[in-house]
């Protein structure tokens, strides 16, 4: 059985498991709790009273958190030649179309974000093999495949993230980084909620947002007041 570590242990006996936080001090809390050496993620756990398995009940949507994720997100745009200079303009870190294709089906997928067009989805198709794994297969849902190159570059360098809920009916995504305030994190936090909120199916019954836990890299986990999630 492995050992618990003098940090971890000081972690753990600074968040009450049988308490549920406040947005406000569980931003606060996830600050004190981190030890790593390196800027960790802030992120949200979101169980949802849904059943993914009906096609109803499939939550997925964007946000554009009002302070960034605090990670540099490296961004490839797969667009015909009249789009290149506006992706470039708009802050695109690759921009082309067959030499990319190419590089991706010899398993290049350093990039976080593929943005491209609708009349180009037709030779992304047979990278699906490759980038559907790795969740990086643009779609017209997460605003990855449009027309408008250079606001949806700009949305994603702002900050802007795809979520959707897994099998087990639970969103996870990274909200920030711990060297944001807690101001920030917890505005990031209450934008993402608000989100959810807007995306609750309508054939979903009972309650919709079961438990909400704040935490960052190697951190436990903070349980939200899901009562109280619209506080100042």
């Amino acid at each position: 059985m492995s050992r618990i570590s003098k940090n971890r242990k000081i972690a753990l006996s600074k968040v009450d498991s049988t308490k549920e936080y406040s947005l406000k001090e569980a931003s606060q809390l996830v600050k004190e709790i981190t030890t790593t050496k390196f800027d960790a993620s802030v992120d949200m756990d979101v169980r949802l009273g849904v059943d993914p398995r009906k096609s109803t009940q499939m939550v997925r949507g964007t946000v554009t958190l009002p302070h960034g994720t605090g990670k540099t997100v490296r961004v490839l745009v797969l667009c015909s030649a009249d789009k290149e200079q506006e992706a470039k303009d708009a802050g695109a870190d690759y921009v082309g179309l067959d030499e990319y294709i190419e590089k991706i089906k010899g398993g290049w997928t350093e990039i976080d974000v593929i943005i491209t067009m609708p009349a180009i989805m037709g030779k992304i198709g047979a990278l699906g093999r490759v980038l559907g794994p790795r969740g990086l297969m643009p779609n017209p849902k997460s605003g990855t495949v449009t027309n408008n190159i250079g606001d949806a570059v700009r949305q994603v360098k702002a900050g802007k993230i795809d979520f959707r809920v897994d099998k087990a009916g639970i969103v996870h995504t990274s909200i920030g980084k711990v060297s944001f305030t807690p101001e920030q994190i917890a505005d990031n936090a209450r934008e993402f909620l608000r989100t959810l909120e807007r995306l609750k199916p309508t054939s979903a019954k009972g309650t919709y947002m079961k438990s909400v836990y704040l935490s960052s890299t190697m951190s436990p986990g903070i349980k939200i007041d899901t009562r109280a999630l619209t506080e100042a």
